[in-house]
């Protein structure tokens, strides 16, 4: 039998959108006023929208259920394996020490503090962003600014503030990747948007960083290497992002960036070597060793595997091989959940009538998880990592994960019963009725989705239904409200509770989260704002950055 989604369950639009706004309510109130943690917020808020679905919006019991399900599925394939992959091939880096040599071979750079800020916090926070995401970045440059000499509230700051321009495209670029997956939308095309938005942001990072540490004195005499450090970055991320996806920019442009400083301050130094007195930081001495060039190169090599083998994994032909009537086609399974195939959306938030998707896919091979977990296992072998050491620490992945991973399913399942149960769409019906000024708004509501959860995956996939409903709603291209809303996010990373708990905890001021939040908080609505402006913009001005 099918089931029609009804968006108005209620004569009044603003009534209706109320109550299709309590369980996002109910994950605000239990993360910021209970201080629940994540799981059980995630919980609670999937009753909710249960409760809702069912109760208000008349969908069947099961079909509710079934929603969860797929959405708690989709939630564990790709996207928590993507996480499990990337952490344990960090992690045998780590354990066969070789992680070591490569974070000193960055620090190794120059002796100049605020350049080794820049190396360490946007360079290299921005490559482990990249590569595992989700809370590893800020808690490990953290640390290693505490090492440089700073005290560990300001390490922690710098951290946060340098950790923005990358996460749109964190752990292998999963934010963007599952919320194309959970809007039916090409990744590519949401990726290509924001790499038309961010690389100013990129660009102006670095400078940010120097003036907090320096001021306009700091900025003056370090400009060059700023602009060679956001500029490299800025240009390689939009390169990779409008071309090759979501999986490499942040990878690929902190590589780039790294390599470009490196080579330029073998040409250019600046006017005066800056140290942190002990009013700032502390006079602490960060030893580094020296290390051959075998030594570097080998430290490096994990990582340049996986931009090549990442770079295979996105190419349409190998992409084909897997695709339906390919060769290897038989390693996708497929799950068809037949009771969601009679959800039937309708006008005109879709602009026809359709059915919801209804088949589950698993691809075994064509996945970023799985590649990386292939990379995984060279690195075991060329960094002579035992056996036995790395099925340890892959059990410890996993027990460190288990939470992270139970939080991601719940949210994506409460993601999908919104969506097929129509509580998203009541939100974007109303949310249009605000006409042009949502083209501001867009951006904060990401930046509110990772202040609330976090993580801009989770933002991503609880609000990317109600972005792109919305833009259909106004006659704007729907891939500029997607973006936005994970652009936005980015800023928002530095005052989510959970990134801001991880940081203090890295560089011991557990209990001091407070202090850091009043640190970041005026730099993180400034920053939204002014996206909030480029977005509108872009939408009724600057149309022309919209990729066709």
């Amino acid at each position: 039998m099918e089931w029609v989604q009804n968006y108005y369950p209620f004569e009044n639009i603003w009534l209706s959108a109320f109550v299709a706004l309590l369980p996002i309510l109910v994950f605000f109130v239990s993360l910021v006023v209970f201080k629940l943690k994540g799981h059980t917020a995630g919980f609670l808020t999937v009753l909710s929208a249960a409760i809702i679905a069912v109760a208000v919006y008349g969908m069947p019991i099961d079909m509710m259920a079934w929603s969860f399900v797929y959405g708690a599925l989709y939630g564990f394939w790709p996207i928590a394996w993507i996480i499990i992959a990337a952490i344990f091939l960090y992690k045998l880096t780590v354990k066969s020490g070789y992680f070591d040599i490569l974070r000193e071979s960055i620090i190794a750079i120059t002796p100049d503090q605020r350049l080794q800020v820049i190396l360490i916090g946007f360079c290299f926070g921005a490559f482990l962003e990249g590569a595992i995401g989700f809370g590893g970045p800020v808690a490990i440059t953290a640390a290693l600014l505490v090492g440089l000499g700073l005290r560990p509230l300001y390490a922690a700051g710098l951290c946060m503030i340098a950790n923005t321009a990358p996460v749109a495209f964190g752990a292998v670029g999963i934010p963007i990747i599952a919320m194309a997956g959970a809007v039916h939308v090409e990744a590519l095309e949401i990726s290509a948007m924001a790499g038309h938005m961010l690389p100013p942001l990129s660009l102006f990072i670095p400078f940010f960083l120097v003036f907090l540490m320096n001021g306009f004195k700091g900025v003056k005499e370090t400009w060059p290497a700023c602009f060679v450090a956001g500029g490299s970055f800025a240009i390689v991320q939009f390169i990779t992002a409008t071309q090759l996806g979501p999986e490499l920019p942040d990878i690929a442009s902190a590589v780039v960036s790294i390599a470009c400083v490196a080579i330029f301050l073998r040409f250019w130094k600046p006017k005066n070597v800056f140290k942190f007195d002990e009013e700032v930081g502390g006079n602490t001495k960060l030893e580094v060793k020296k290390h051959s060039i075998k030594e570097i190169v080998l430290a490096w090599m994990p990582f340049v595997i996986l931009i090549a083998v990442i770079i295979i994994w996105t190419q349409p032909w190998f992409k084909a091989l897997f695709a339906a009537g390919g060769p290897l086609s038989a390693l996708v399974l497929k799950f068809n959940f037949s009771d969601l195939a009679n959800i039937i959306q309708t006008t005109p938030v879709v602009m026809e009538n359709k059915a919801v998707k209804s088949v589950f896919e698993i691809p075994l091979i064509n996945t970023v998880g799985t590649s990386i977990l292939i990379v995984a296992l060279i690195t075991m072998v060329m960094l002579k990592v035992k056996v036995s050491t790395a099925v340890s620490t892959f059990g410890e992945t996993l027990n460190e994960m288990k939470f992270a991973i139970l939080t991601i399913s719940l949210v994506v399942g409460f993601a999908y019963v919104s969506n097929y149960s129509g509580i998203s769409a009541t939100l974007a019906l109303a949310l249009a009725e605000t006409g042009k000024a949502f083209a501001f708004f867009s951006p904060i509501v990401g930046w509110i989705g990772v202040f609330l959860t976090g993580s801009d995956t989770s933002s991503n996939l609880l609000f990317g239904s109600l972005q792109q409903l919305t833009a259909r709603q106004l006659g704007i291209p729907e891939v500029l409200f997607l973006a936005a809303n994970s652009v936005g996010g980015v800023v928002g990373k530095m005052i989510s509770p959970q990134s801001i708990a991880i940081a203090c905890a890295a560089v011991g001021l557990v209990g001091k989260e407070s202090d850091l939040f009043k640190y970041t908080v005026k730099y993180s609505i400034l920053f939204v704002i002014g996206i909030g402006i480029f977005t509108y913009l872009i939408a009724f001005h600057l149309t022309w950055i919209i990729p066709s």
